[in-house]
């Protein structure tokens, strides 16, 4: 028997470069867990949009990562001043979910404590 040899690989020729969002939820007694979505909803833009219109029941977090550049991060911060962006832009409140969850006690002080401001 021949064994042929091809030049084949698992890794796909074409790296998959893009930053991912993802935010753990707080399920209460059964523990917190990442919020499913689709890959093509991972975006920033896409998770603010779900902050702002209250998606989440209680978001912990919004991490963000790249493989392909090595790299992750928390980005709550980030994503909370582009809900706050979005949210005066297109004068529209912020959902009650996503006004508890900015103005928990450890992020008092930063951007977070801005939001209460502009519930329309």
């Amino acid at each position: 028997m021949e064994c042929v040899r091809r030049n084949q690989t698992l890794v796909p020729r074409e790296p998959f470069d893009v930053t991912v969002h993802i935010v753990p939820n707080d399920f209460g007694p059964l523990g917190c867990a990442y919020v499913e979505a689709d890959e093509t909803d991972a975006d920033e833009a896409t998770i603010v949009e779900n902050l702002l219109s209250g998606h989440y029941s209680h978001p912990v977090r919004v991490i963000a990562f790249n493989t392909v550049e090595g790299w992750a991060r928390d980005v709550t911060e980030d994503v909370a001043q582009a809900v706050l962006n979005k949210a005066q832009s297109e004068h529209r409140s912020i959902s009650v979910v996503t006004q508890e969850f900015f103005s928990e006690d450890a992020w008092r002080g930063s951007v977070f404590g801005r939001l209460t401001a502009i519930t329309c």
